[in-house]
């Protein structure tokens, strides 16, 4: 057989005998140092597997000689955060939420677990930067339907509005003066051309003239005579740029005709009071808090 091998002329190797489109392999070892690297990572994959889990089978993994699970490594890591913060929940809890604002340590505590408590029961609707939508309210503003102290917004939270799963939710209800037809077609739109007027916006100056003494008789009573807003009754400002339901006449002669009455779930038996401290703390914070 020795006759049979062939030796590369230029680099005098011995070929394997393979050869594609004229070009020779030739036979050269591996050096000793990589086959000797390579033979101690199987013998460590080996020890790997029996000391830890590996294998799998029909009912599970195969546990491995010391034990150890990532599993049991979360749990305990999820423990130890708890064990963390069980002095500042314990001591969130057995604070009035208004007193929390004087405890900065707590405040910072608050605002954290309030954040991570908005991103995944409030973001759906007020948006991932608290900026609301149509329908939705603005959390950034200071623009209050029931009020933007650090306790309205908690009773907020615990109670909903309109929730009617909750007892003490908020409820302000707007009559719908059109379809229940409370008010002339007329008088609602001229009523809309005001309220667009209070709000400093384009609108009929006879019209407006006209819709002022419809809203004395039928609409300063919840939104006061300037257009303020009532937050004790949940009447919005009329007299802002703040739109829940936008701002064209068109858009406010729809919301006096057949008024949209959103509702806001309630926190408070789902999350518990702390949570909803937090969350309180969080949305107070945000920069329109009052």
């Amino acid at each position: 057989m020795a006759d049979k091998k062939e030796i590369d002329e230029i680099s005098g190797v011995e070929t394997t005998g393979h050869e594609w489109d004229g070009i020779k392999e030739l036979n050269n070892p591996l050096p000793r140092w990589w086959l000797w690297t390579f033979y101690a990572t199987i013998i460590w994959s080996i020890g790997y597997t029996i000391a830890y889990p590996a294998w799998p089978g029909i009912t599970g993994a195969t546990t491995g000689v010391l034990g150890w699970s990532s599993r049991a490594d979360l749990h305990q890591d999820v423990a130890d955060a708890k064990e963390a913060q069980a002095v500042y929940l314990d001591k969130l809890e057995a604070t009035e939420v208004a007193d929390v604002l004087g405890d900065a340590e707590l405040v910072q505590f608050a605002t954290a677990g309030g954040s991570s408590a908005y991103k995944v029961y409030c973001e759906q609707c007020h948006g991932s930067g608290a900026s609301g939508g149509p329908g939705y309210p603005n959390l950034n503003d200071d623009a209050w339907i029931w009020g933007g102290t650090i306790d309205d917004i908690y009773l907020t939270l615990m109670h909903g509005i309109r929730y009617e799963q909750d007892d003490d939710t908020r409820i302000s209800d707007m009559p719908a003066f059109g379809t229940d037809e409370l008010l002339e077609r007329d008088q609602i739109s001229d009523v809309a051309w005001f309220v667009r007027q209070i709000s400093g916006q384009e609108h009929d100056a006879a019209a407006a003239e006209r819709g002022a003494v419809v809203y004395e008789e039928q609409c300063g009573f919840c939104h006061g005579d300037a257009g303020e807003g009532m937050a004790e009754v949940g009447a919005p400002n009329l007299s802002d740029a703040i739109w829940l339901y936008g701002g064209t006449h068109e858009q406010i002669v729809a919301q006096i005709s057949a008024p949209r009455q959103g509702v806001m779930p309630a926190w408070g038996a789902r999350l518990g009071e702390t949570t909803v401290k937090q969350l309180a703390v969080y949305v107070h914070g945000l920069g329109g808090g009052q």
